[in-house]
């Protein structure tokens, strides 16, 4: 099976650390497509200060493909904790940023830095181009830059009514298209809705692909709302925004959590008002998506995320679905 994963921040590396382990028996193809427009903390100070796309995203990413216990996938993680220039930075951002600026090309530096990783899968950025993510709000503002238009958001005057990319007319990398178009399966999120998997669809070129491949294409749902971008939506209202940017009806299925997180986490999460992402399987239905809707939460955490390997156990249920077809 031939699967592509689509989308950036903590929630594509989570499934990704749950779906590594069927390689190579189930998957014998995994490949992850990961936004750059990220333009927060470590991330976004290099892609201002050294002009490259921001290696954030596709660093978690790397990590997640690779061996959990080895001791180069946790210098790849670090943080710098200390010193004036260094602090906040991640070793692996910096890493990937010098590989970069040695071969002068993006692509070959993730590719380096996978060989030495040894990863379980292939990581493509969605462009290889300098792109900011802009936002027009339905009070008529128009915000610039990923972190801002979150935050924006939690001002709670206004929601997004149109997302796009500056430059708006950037390629994807061959090797991106390339994957889509012969992919099985397509998965996009879990993650951000407007910050880190829209972004991808943003590019011309991923959308059109997406539209055309024979690959079944499913959703995974976000367990709970995110403050300053989908407050108050349900799961079918996640789905008519991916249908608002992609220009038609293009998913075959979507994965929604049905588990209830403890009282103290939901709590928690009130608090900075986010609230579980309310399953309406009859809407999801109605749009004529197959639905698959499971308790997903992972219970050893204080926080409200897919569990990874209940994840895999249901991406596992799916292709198995699809081998029967």
């Amino acid at each position: 099976m031939k699967v592509v994963a689509i989308g950036g921040g903590t929630g594509l590396s989570n499934l990704l650390k749950g779906i590594k382990h069927l390689v190579p028996e189930e998957l014998n193809d995994l490949s992850a497509i990961v936004t750059v427009s990220d333009n927060g903390g470590s991330s976004g100070r290099i892609k201002e200060e050294l002009n490259i796309p921001a290696p954030g995203d596709i660093r978690n990413c790397i990590t997640a493909l690779a061996e959990d216990e080895d001791i180069l996938t946790e210098v790849f993680k670090y943080r710098f904790s200390e010193g004036e220039c260094l602090k906040g930075h991640s070793f692996g951002n910096l890493f990937l940023s010098v590989l970069t600026k040695i071969n002068g090309n993006f692509l070959e530096a993730i590719e380096t830095v996978s060989d030495i990783l040894k990863i379980k899968g292939k990581i493509i950025p969605s462009t290889t181009e300098i792109v900011d993510l802009v936002a027009k709000f339905s009070d008529g503002k128009i915000i610039k830059g990923e972190t801002e238009i979150t935050e924006y958001g939690k001002k709670l005057v206004a929601k997004i009514e149109r997302i796009w990319l500056e430059p708006e007319d950037v390629k994807a990398p061959e090797e991106a298209i390339e994957k889509i178009l012969d992919a099985e399966l397509i998965i996009l999120g879990p993650g951000s809705l407007y910050t880190s998997i829209i972004p991808n669809l943003l590019v011309k070129d991923i959308r059109e692909a997406i539209i055309k491949t024979d690959a079944y294409k499913v959703y995974i749902c976000n367990v709970m709302t995110q403050y300053g971008e989908t407050d108050g939506y349900t799961a079918s209202d996640h789905i008519k925004a991916l249908y608002n940017i992609v220009g038609k009806p293009f998913l075959d299925a979507v994965i929604v959590n049905t588990g209830i997180p403890e009282d103290k986490i939901i709590k928690k999460y009130m608090k900075e008002h986010s609230e579980p992402v309310v399953a309406d399987v009859g809407n999801i239905a109605r749009l004529g998506i197959k639905v698959y809707a499971k308790n997903l939460l992972n219970t050893s955490w204080n926080l409200a995320r897919h569990n990874p390997i209940k994840l895999a156990s249901l991406i596992m249920e799916i292709i198995h679905d699809l081998k029967v077809k």
